[in-house]
């Protein structure tokens, strides 16, 4: 059986979209904006399957013979978070906003969640996540209580240190939040396990974060390739954002693990559909406007991406996007509304554009042509487009 594979790089936006100023982003651009912050980028192997095709990079020109097929994708979604972006790929797209707290969540839930969980809580406030911990922390510690916080998205994120409230119980707790804030009432998209460890002044989240995702409002792609009896599997948090519905994945540390997982995945599977995200784009250097760090990460996985195509067979096909932008050059540190990259490569085909597409779900159409299944998702695929070539030599 052939495979896909959809490489989501979280966070690397391409530009603002038309309605970026709803959303606060205006002048957001990820992949841009990093670029002339560093002094352009070198990006050999992503230039050329044509990533400075789709839009002004500095550093990155445009090729005349793109080996992937190159465009980018608008969100139809209202939204910007990772759980918004991850759905409206697989098909589904989000017609109301999930709820967001600017000024923290309401005495009374905090109340109600601090009784049934048993632990007192400090915070409720939109905050950095590693700012608060190092405002917070100590008193976390003396007193066993819990950090809550959110942030411009649909999330409640709960920290503690590990040595005080252990990483099962924190679990716990937001297993707790998880139920109380399901739709619809307050319907929060994401409850957000994040245990710390260290020392006042030198606190530090670990790899043990966890999502509680709301679950999908209808089908996804997902679910018709299970029905199909197409495997399905995935690398990173991808899980979590579907609750766990119909993938499985393996969590990694960071985008370094994921690279050598992802190839593992791809040679000793026997076909169907790989899931994955790198998510220390958004984690890491996003949300802590580390534009360097940003800009580095880009280069690791650029010197990685021989190995990636090199692991294809000729019949697979690999589509590589983002789920929002996390543009680590403008004063916020939260998810900006963009357009995101789809670079999509084919061994046997050669490039071709495929301009600005009207909706993440294109990916999800795309796919159902690809294992030829039967599905009603919105949007167009660009299967034809990208294998024409291969098509045609196939005859």
């Amino acid at each position: 059986m052939k495979k896909a594979v959809v490489l989501v790089l979280d966070g690397v936006g391409i530009g603002e979209m038309p309605d970026a100023g709803e959303y606060g982003d205006v002048g957001s651009d990820t992949l841009g904006n990093t670029a002339k912050a560093v002094g352009g980028l070198s990006l050999p192997n992503l230039q050329k399957l044509g990533l400075g095709n789709i839009h002004p990079i500095e550093g990155i020109s445009p090729v005349t013979a793109p080996l992937a097929s190159w465009g980018k994708l608008s969100e139809r979604s209202h939204g910007k978070d990772s759980t918004t972006g991850h759905w409206e790929m697989m098909g589904l797209v989000s017609e109301v906003a999930m709820p967001t707290f600017p000024t923290g969540f309401p005495p009374s839930f905090i109340n109600s969640f601090s009784e049934a969980c048993g632990h007192l809580i400090l915070g409720n406030e939109v905050a950095s996540g590693t700012e608060i911990i190092q405002r917070l922390g100590a008193k976390q510690v003396r007193t066993a209580a819990l950090i809550t916080y959110t942030s411009a998205d649909s999330v409640f994120q709960i920290a503690a240190h590990e040595s005080v409230v252990s990483v099962s119980e924190l679990y716990r707790c937001c297993e707790i939040a998880r139920k109380m804030l399901a739709p619809p009432k307050l319907g929060v998209s994401r409850v957000i396990a994040r245990p710390f460890t260290g020392e006042p002044g030198n606190y530090t989240r670990t790899a043990s974060r966890k999502d509680f995702s709301v679950p999908p409002h209808g089908v996804t792609l997902l679910d018709k390739l299970v029905e199909n009896d197409i495997p399905v599997t995935g690398v990173g948090k991808i899980d979590d954002l579907f609750n766990h519905r119909n993938i499985t994945t393996r969590h990694t540390a960071d985008n370094s693990e994921g690279m050598n997982l992802l190839i593992e995945k791809i040679t000793q599977s026997s076909g169907g559909f790989i899931f994955a995200n790198f998510c220390d784009f958004d984690s890491k250097w996003g949300h802590r406007n580390d534009y360097r760090g940003f800009a580095e990460g880009l280069g690791a996985v650029d010197n990685w991406l021989p190995s990636l195509l090199n692991s294809l067979a000729k019949e697979d096909l690999l589509i590589i996007t983002a789920d929002h932008g996390n543009d680590p050059t403008t004063p916020s540190t939260d998810h900006s509304r963009e357009f995101v990259p789809l670079l999509v490569y084919s061994p046997g085909s050669a490039g071709v554009s495929l301009g600005v597409r009207s909706k993440f779900s294109d990916i999800a159409c795309t796919l159902a042509d690809f294992f030829r299944i039967e599905a009603d998702f919105p949007g167009v695929s660009f299967l034809k487009e990208v294998l024409c070539d291969f098509n045609r030599n196939a005859q």
